[in-house]
């Protein structure tokens, strides 16, 4: 079991990276969470698998749950809710622990019914989802969409700890890996020129998700994601770098309807970003090609052609990085290396919109 630390103004907590569940309940131990009551938070699609189980190996513990429909349409105040309606049934209080058993939805909302239930009670994430795993979990972003809006409502705060188990990759369908490593190779290009080339050299053994390639990645985006939190808890900085691709991607994935995955519509906003990135002479046009490769390698759409260019521009402005009017993009100044570019100018933006619907 491999263990990093994150440590910010809030808070300190480890994450594990390991196979199996085996070191679960020590985890809760070590955590000092003996003795008090747990509510297992999870989605219709994962409680089948996992929710046995995990309540099994936490049997010593008073532990009840909640599922809800999985999905990011469920993804609201009506929700979470819902949440705290059960916590109160159970007599959740300041003590007791929620436990995000599942992906990126499941932890952001688990996440943020804990800020608030109470003014704030301890969570852990078990991320059951490589999205999850190389991103979401880690960091204290919590929310909930709103009228539509990606994560329009939430909350920075943090876990207890973080508990990846790697093995859960296998009940993952392919469109869920195909979305988690669209976060990964992010993580690659802005921050992380080995791990870019460790995908490149060892590319089909980590989309076979072969074991010691997937955890190596795993620990290399968790391992960047710290050095960045570590830095920057609640974005004032540094961390607007981890939404490359994400203000041209939360457009197309709120003009799908959400239809598309998360993962999905940031390969396609990474496109984007990186026609931008070429455009402005910070990288190549090669480079734009390699990434478009690497990314339709691993069954990642880089075009969103059913939609057109002025309504992704428009949509573009109700992101929450827009500020004073004005999009800030995160934008590549070399391979391994990105910063928030705040006068990007207009017809470069769309072009590089153009780019990803032609």
């Amino acid at each position: 079991m491999k263990e990093l630390k994150i440590k910010t103004p809030t808070a300190e907590y480890p994450i594990y990276i390991t196979q199996g569940f085996d070191n679960l309940a020590e985890s809760f131990k070590k955590a000092g969470f003996e003795g008090r009551k747990l509510c297992i938070v999870t989605e219709s699609n994962v409680a089948p698998i996992y929710l046995d189980t995990i309540k099994g190996l936490l049997s010593e513990w008073d532990v009840s749950s909640y599922i809800f429909k999985a999905g990011e349409e469920s993804k609201n105040l009506d929700t979470i809710t819902d949440f705290y309606k059960h916590f109160l049934d159970e007599k959740l209080d300041r003590k007791s622990v929620l436990v995000a058993l599942g992906g990126g939805v499941t932890g952001d909302m688990t996440g943020f019914a804990a800020a608030t239930y109470m003014r704030g009670i301890p969570f852990v994430q078990i991320p059951t989802t490589l999205l999850a795993q190389v991103d979401s979990s880690v960091g204290g972003k919590t929310g909930v969409d709103f009228l539509g809006n990606k994560n329009m409502v939430g909350a920075f705060y943090q876990p207890s700890f973080v508990y990846i188990n790697s093995e859960t990759l296998s009940t993952l369908p392919s469109e869920q890996v195909a979305s988690g490593m669209a976060e990964a190779i992010k993580t690659a290009y802005i921050i992380d020129k080995e791990l870019l080339s460790y995908f490149n050299e060892n590319a089909a053994d980590i989309k076979a998700l072969a074991p010691e390639k997937i955890q190596h990645v795993i620990y290399a985006c968790c391992k960047a994601k710290a050095w960045v939190v570590n830095q920057d808890e609640k974005e004032s900085g540094l961390r607007e770098i981890l939404n490359f691709g994400h203000t041209f991607g939360h457009a197309v994935e709120k003009l799908s309807g959400f239809k598309l995955l998360h993962g999905e519509c940031v390969a396609i906003g990474m496109a984007a970003a990186m026609h931008l990135a070429a455009n402005m002479e910070k990288t190549t046009q090669k480079d734009l090609e390699d990434a478009e490769s690497l990314l339709q390698f691993f069954d990642l759409p880089i075009r969103a052609e059913n939609f057109g260019s002025d309504e992704i521009y428009k949509q573009m402005f109700y992101d929450k990085k827009t500020k004073n009017g004005k999009l800030n993009l995160v934008v590549l100044d070399k391979i391994g290396s990105a910063y928030t570019e705040k006068n990007a100018p207009e017809d470069m933006v769309k072009a590089a919109i153009e780019h990803i619907t032609k």
